[in-house]
Formats: C-alpha cells, structure tokens, sequence
C-alpha cells in the first residue's frame, strides 16, 4: 500500500485495511518501520506497519478493492518455518504477535477480543493465547478480579454447571500500566 501525496501514514494505513478487508472504526496502532535496503528486490522500500486489533465478530471477510482473495490463517502457521510469505513480512507479523505479548503483560488489551459480557474460562483463554502460554485458573482469576464485575447472567445449555458471565469494570478505557497486569503471566503453567 503506497501513501497517497495527501494523506498521513495513519490515514493510508485506515484506507488500505479497508480496500483489503472492508473494515473501518477499528483500534489501529504503529508497529514499526521496516527499512533494510535488500527488503524488496525490485527497489528501495521503506514500509511502516501497523497492529489492528479486530474482534471476531466484526470480521466479515469479503474481497477489498485490491484483492481477489480473504483468508484468516493462525498465526503459528504463518510464523512456521515452512510457510513461505513475501519479502520481509514474517518479520513483522512476529513484531506484532511479539507487541501483543508484551502489551497483554502491562495492559487490559485481552479484552478487546472479547464481547461486552463474557466468562472467566473465556477470558483466560484469551491471556493464554495472547502470552502463548497455560495459566493457573486460580492464580489466573485471583490476579483479573479487581479488572472484573459479575453480571446477573449465566451460560445457558451447556453439559456442565453454567458458568457466570462478567465484564470488565471502568468505562472500558485501558487500564494501564498496575501490578495486576504485569503478574498475570506470572501465573505459571497449569
């Protein structure tokens, strides 16, 4: 995606997610830039990429302007060795799986992949995902229950007891740096 002569890295950065995959109104951050003079064979490029932090529902994948062809692949399959991407973009989707580690260690970013009303079984898996690693349920919910509130609803049709759902207290602005967040990966494997 190349930066029109009147926009900002920002603005090319939004319209190009929107000619790719249709998506607009989205948490959008700067990853890195990317300026080894060897990165593109056929000539000097400097990229700048960004971290989109999308929720699964929102994602309706449709052709953009600019693309034949939408897929969802794992990350773990795109950072395997044998997968095969171009240029120099397995580096900078190990930069942002990187970035979101460390910003689930020191922020309440997990919760942007859940929907308002969620279960702590749910939640965990997403800090699980996010540090790419098991958590201890009882360290897990010991360290998120000042990020938490009940709510009066339960799961319903489920083969096990049903499970109470939470949300997250605040006004659903990020927390921040605070001692909660940066143990939550000290919770050890299960």
């Amino acid at each position: 995606m190349f930066v029109n002569i009147r926009e900002s890295l920002e603005e090319a950065a939004y319209r190009g997610i929107e000619e790719e995959t249709g998506l607009t109104d989205i948490y959008l951050e700067q990853l890195y830039t990317w300026g080894d003079p060897e990165r593109d064979p056929r000539m000097r490029i400097i990229s700048v990429s960004y971290m989109a932090l999308v929720h699964i529902h929102k994602i309706h994948l449709s052709k953009g302007k600019r693309t034949t062809q939408v897929s969802l692949y794992p990350v773990e399959e795109l950072l395997a060795e044998e997968t095969e991407i171009a240029f120099d973009h397995k580096k900078m989707i190990a930069c942002a799986r990187e970035r979101i580690k460390n910003k689930t260690e020191y922020t309440d970013v997990a919760f942007a992949f859940l929907p308002e009303e969620f279960t702590l079984p749910q939640l965990q898996r997403i800090y699980e995902i996010l540090l790419g690693k098991e958590l201890y349920k009882a360290n897990f919910r010991k360290k998120v229950k000042d990020l938490v509130e009940e709510t009066e609803h339960y799961t319903t049709g489920v083969s096990h007891r049903p499970s109470q759902y939470y949300r997250r207290k605040g006004n659903g602005e990020e927390v921040g740096k605070n001692e909660q967040m940066e143990s939550i990966s000290e919770s050890g494997n299960r």
